[in-house]
């Protein structure tokens, strides 16, 4: 339990800048592109680009990047949505004539658009000032010099070591090169990749001027030879999935030429003096929102944030807007989704009067007119399409299931009143096979459509998959005051929404925040495959003690216990109204860090 006056690591702070981040050596690098006369925007791509290189099992050049920001040059919020769309050819029925009733979490047919790549190469040119080369270097340098292995990559590669020599040999390759993995801390490198870029870089600066040269990176990766290696490779390869299923992929370089990322306008939603601001419902991040409206007005700061009131309060609260985000949520662009009537307190009123004094087992949406056959046809397919035999998954906790990949996640300020927040995610090295020639491998986020029409979320070409990632920025009034995020798969906006209640709520610092106890529901179906779900349960750090574990039991919940300091990657980075900037970032898995002065 955090104790006043006592955190873990001290709160960062300082007038020049700061940058906090999953990795170290990210949040350095972030901080050095500030020292070099960069804004936030630049040392958010660079930190990004080494992300994709120190934590590979997280994320990668495959994947993909929501950022949601603050530009004080345009005095706004904007969202950069770097999440690509389902290829062309991906119909259901080219699933379903192959005998699959869900899309693999892993393999070649669980691959959407990359669309990281060309969100950090929209960031830097609209946003940045420093030339490609320099925010591209340092991910070169560590892909290529080699840079300390993380434990759990360690793990994971010797995990896979047999799958990758007999199924995956371009994987085997690339992350057993002498035939052994990687030590522990020991040196790790992708020349390959190393190349990959520096070719990109090369073609880039054949161009004059810094927006031709990111113009030309984005076509080299999209519309080039990264694109034409990734399109031919996949048209004759058939490879199995983790299950020993043989398949093609559905990708093709038409796919990647027709990509685009873009700007969008956030979602927003007033708590107190607070406005928070998420991406849209191609995300989960509206969840966050609804999860407040319906806490609002109910006395949570008179509550123990370490008792069993809060916890039971918050877990139902988000079980409603959770079951909502399986009912309503999907591309905007291709389903109508009613989020004026979602965030309206009209129906918060109605649906927090459904919280109560036990603990919730049944899957309760609510109903906005008009949407009354969705939400049947939906809650039918749920209970068909989802299991219930209680082996969910926790992407925090990956090194119980090895072939699983997470996220990771950034927040940077600057001396302007620049500030971004993003979550990358994707192209994990134990996800699909590793592109031969580029040294990366291509993301598994199809696995959130489903092969059943006539739902929000049902597969359909060029449709973005509804995704579990979910940076937010928090304005206090009209002034940006703090961007955050976390890793974590469905479990995102449950520890983001408990550390936003510990800060505007019961006044907590930063770092105080991110060290309090966290827990979160698995109650809803979760977004990977097999999309299991386990109602009624929570999972609770044990760091609450034993009689608020027992109460919660005594109210119906169905409790699993972590040990302290185990659940959440969260990180954090605020501007107060004197400017002053501040950083943090959690302890848990001795791994992110803040920097900044």
């Amino acid at each position: 339990m955090a104790v006043a006056g006592f955190t873990t690591r001290p709160e960062i702070s300082g007038h020049f800048g700061v940058v906090t981040s999953t990795h170290w050596i990210a949040s350095a690098v972030g901080m050095s592109m500030l020292e070099r006369g960069g804004n936030a925007f630049d040392a958010a791509v660079a930190a990004g680009l080494v992300l994709q290189v120190v934590e590979p099992h997280l994320n990668g050049p495959g994947g993909e990047m929501p950022a949601i920001l603050w530009s004080a040059a345009r005095g706004r919020v904007e969202v950069i949505c770097g999440q690509g769309g389902a290829p062309a050819g991906a119909s259901i029925t080219r699933y379903t004539d192959q005998g699959l009733a869900a899309i693999p979490g892993d393999g070649l047919l669980a691959t959407v658009v990359p669309g990281a790549w060309d969100g950090w190469m929209l960031m830097l040119r609209d946003y940045g000032r420093l030339p490609l080369r320099e925010v591209l270097e340092p991910a070169i340098h560590y892909a290529e010099a080699g840079h300390p292995c993380l434990p759990r990559v360690a793990d994971t590669i010797a995990g896979l070591a047999g799958f990758f020599r007999t199924a995956w040999p371009t994987s085997y390759e690339t992350w057993l090169p002498a035939g052994q993995p990687p030590a522990p801390r020991g040196p790790l490198r992708n020349p390959v990749l190393a190349e990959t870029w520096r070719r990109i870089l090369a073609e880039a600066e054949a161009r004059r001027g810094r927006d031709a040269q990111i113009e030309a990176a984005r076509d080299a990766f999209y519309r080039g030879f990264v694109a034409e290696t990734i399109g031919d490779w996949l048209a004759r390869t058939e490879l199995p999935d983790s299950e020993g299923r043989m398949h093609r992929g559905v990708l093709g370089a038409d796919d990647m030429a027709a990509y685009a990322a873009r700007i969008e306008a956030p979602v927003t939603a007033d708590h107190g003096d607070w406005r928070l601001a998420k991406c849209g419902p191609w995300s989960q991040g509206p969840v966050l929102l609804q999860s407040l409206s319906l806490l609002r007005g109910t006395g949570l700061a008179d509550l123990d944030p370490c008792g069993a009131e809060f916890v039971h309060r918050v877990t139902e609260a988000m079980k409603l807007a959770y079951a909502d985000r399986e009912v309503y949520y999907a591309d905007p662009d291709v389903v109508p989704v009613p989020m004026e009537a979602l965030l309206s307190e009209s129906y918060a009123a109605g649906r927090r009067a459904l919280i109560g004094p036990q603990a919730d087992k049944a899957l309760r949406a609510g109903i906005v007119p008009g949407y009354e056959a969705q939400v049947t046809r939906m809650l039918e397919a749920l209970s068909r399409l989802s299991r219930t035999d209680g082996a969910v998954y926790e992407p925090t906790m990956a090194h119980l299931a090895r072939r699983r990949g997470d996220t990771v996640h950034l927040d940077v300020i600057d001396s302007e009143g620049n500030m971004v927040a993003a979550t990358p995610s994707g192209g994990w090295l134990q996800s699909s096979p590793t592109i031969p020639g580029l040294g990366f491998c291509l993301n598994s986020r199809a696995q959130m459509f489903w092969l059943e029409e006539g739902l929000p979320g049902s597969l359909a070409p060029g449709k973005r998959p509804r995704t579990t990632l979910s940076p937010t920025l928090a304005l206090h009034g009209d002034r940006p005051a703090m961007v955050f995020g976390t890793p974590g798969g469905d479990q995102q906006d449950q520890w983001q929404l408990m550390f936003f209640l510990y800060i505007a709520e019961f006044g907590m610092g930063l770092q105080q925040a991110l060290d309090a106890p966290l827990f979160h529901s698995t109650h809803f179906p979760a977004s990977f495959y097999p999309r299991t779900r386990s109602p009624g349960q929570i999972v609770v750090e044990e760091s609450y003690g034993e009689a608020v574990i027992a109460d919660l039991r005594g109210r119906g919940h169905a409790v699993r216990t972590s040990p302290p300091m185990t659940i959440g990657r969260l990180t954090a980075a605020a501007r107060d109204a004197d400017g002053l900037l501040r950083a943090g970032a959690t302890p848990r898995f001795m791994q992110a860090y803040a920097a900044g002065r």
